[in-house]
């Protein structure tokens, strides 16, 4: 039995695509949208495709950008001996708010996963090796998420960029700041002592 109209159907269903949303929030969104008005319905649907003609990746790094480079690529102040590789856009967002990192970056897009048909092709490293031969690059630091997919990027980006002769460097992980470590797992625990430095 069909409990909505199927124009709010197919709103809903467009909703569930979106990762993390049941078809609980789903519903509700659908519904929220019915509540806003028209023109607000309207700009929000032209600014979504908007966005998806005009964003593309970043020629050098697959950064997100409407231009040919990103901002980050661009910009002159930005240390080009230090590259950094996330999975994620959103990763970058992460690490310059820390405004710790001034180097350049390069995203994957995704992870190493063989299960599910993502291999290094998929990853474009490729690309991210030439742009290690290209030479200038002193250090990459290998950001990927702490966990079996990562890991092996990370370990597949560390032994091809080793044999450039670069120094490869991978984020630390372990316990959050103001954590006890009673509340800690293991594996939490074991990377943070992997982790360690000197004080």
């Amino acid at each position: 039995m069909q409990f909505f109209s199927p124009a709010l159907t197919r709103v809903v269903e467009a909703f569930r695509r979106l990762p993390g949303i049941g078809p609980k929030t789903a519903s509700r969104l659908a519904f929220y949208i019915l509540t806003m008005k028209k023109e607000e319905v309207e700009e929000m649907a032209a600014a979504l495709v908007e966005a998806r003609r005009k964003i593309r990746e970043c020629r050098r790094c697959r950064n997100l950008t409407e231009e040919e480079l990103c901002s980050i690529c661009r910009d002159a102040r930005r240390d080009a001996s230090l590259l950094c590789v996330v999975q994620d856009p959103r990763d970058i967002i992460v690490i310059e708010k820390t405004a710790q990192y001034r180097g350049h970056y390069f995203v994957l897009h995704g992870a190493l996963s063989p299960l599910d048909g993502v291999g290094p092709e998929e990853l474009k490293l490729d690309l991210l090796l030439k742009h290690l031969q290209n030479g200038g690059i002193a250090e990459v630091i290998i950001a990927t998420n702490p966990n079996v997919e990562g890991d092996a990027t990370a370990h597949y980006i560390a032994e091809s960029a080793r044999r450039l002769g670069l120094r490869i460097t991978r984020i630390g992980f372990g316990l959050p700041v103001g954590g006890d470590l009673e509340y800690a797992d293991e594996l939490t625990m074991s990377r943070a002592l992997e982790a360690r430095r000197e004080i």
